[in-house]
């Protein structure tokens, strides 16, 4: 990673940069083994795995609550152990955990959050935050009185007091209703977009990786098994199924080499192939052999949860 001096601070191509990392908890389980990654600044950025995989570990570590074994850590050009006060504020942590003082009304814990990161008062921005993550209304109310997803909204504004460059969100729509995760998204394409903060997310929800991220890490049993942008992770499975529903019930199904015939439940027959071997027109081809008469055609291609089975099926 390539780092420079501008008016006092840092600039770095990458966000994060991370190398060799290795986290052995005591026991003798180790949860990270040489993890070598780099996050580009700017980008939205997916962080996948199975559970156990390592990833809130990974996370932990960048917050400064865990303590590595191995490696090297940087942040936004600072690096964690030659740098931690300005490491650490560089990156905002949204966790999975609703940990927060159910005594302290919204407004409360952003000023008390904002004052442990040490930002002038002059300088915060609790009311711009709360307003941004629609807690406004509730600003002056107990946190104990909030629900589940007014809790998540605030740990999002308790993660942006300090004006992190970094923004990690950990599960961040786990258990929350649609209209929660719409803000929430629309809020994480605002931060990058006007704001430049780099974002990264770890989520079990692959359909929204897929929309929303430049790039994907997928690390398995603590090892980083891929890290591609999202197009060419998708473009690594080659599989392609074409779905046919037929005019009558077909009285012999297709047959072709290369292509696989399934008969579902609905009626549809399913033509799986590869694409870059067999030509559509050829699976065409041999449904009209078969005497099927074709009523409606659609294809369906390989999305990012085939690639996350794939990649975690070979690693294991």
């Amino acid at each position: 990673m390539t780092k420079a001096k501008a008016g006092g601070k840092h600039l770095a191509d990458a966000a994060i940069s991370i190398t060799g990392l290795t986290k052995t908890y005591s026991g003798g389980k180790q949860a990270l083994r040489g993890i070598d990654l780099d996050v580009p600044a700017g980008s939205v950025f997916g962080l996948l795995g199975p559970n156990g995989a390592g990833k809130s570990t990974l996370i932990n570590i960048l917050a400064g609550l865990v303590i590595k074994s191995a490696g090297q850590v940087s942040i936004w050009g600072w690096d964690q152990d030659r740098n931690p006060r300005q490491s650490r504020a560089a990156i905002g942590v949204m966790p999975q955990e609703l940990n927060l003082d159910p005594f302290f009304t919204p407004r409360g814990a952003l000023e008390v959050q904002a004052g442990l990161y040490g930002v002038p008062k002059a300088q915060r921005r609790s009311d711009e935050i709360l307003e941004m993550v629609g807690l406004a209304d509730k600003a002056e109310a107990y946190a104990r009185t909030l629900s589940g997803g007014m809790r998540r909204r605030l740990l999002l504004a308790k993660a942006l007091v300090h004006h992190p460059q970094v923004l990690v969100l950990d599960e961040p729509t786990a258990g929350v209703d649609i209209e929660l995760r719409r803000m929430l998204w629309d809020n994480v394409r605002m931060l990058n977009r006007e704001r430049g903060m780099t974002i990264i997310l770890t989520t079990h929800y692959l359909e929204e990786a897929e929309e929303m991220c430049d790039e994907i890490a997928i690390i398995n049993h603590g090892t980083l098994v891929a890290q591609d942008s999202t197009t060419n992770l998708l473009g690594q499975l080659d599989a392609k199924t074409m779905v046919i529903q037929p005019q009558d019930r077909p009285a012999t199904l297709p047959q072709a080499p290369g292509i696989e015939v399934e008969q579902r439940a609905d009626g549809t027959l399913a033509l799986s192939y590869n694409a870059s071997e067999i030509p559509a027109a050829a699976v065409l081809d041999a449904v009209r052999e078969a005497g099927v008469v074709i009523r409606d055609v659609r294809t369906e291609q390989a999305d990012l949860e085939d690639v996350f089975l794939s990649l975690t099926r070979e690693s294991a």
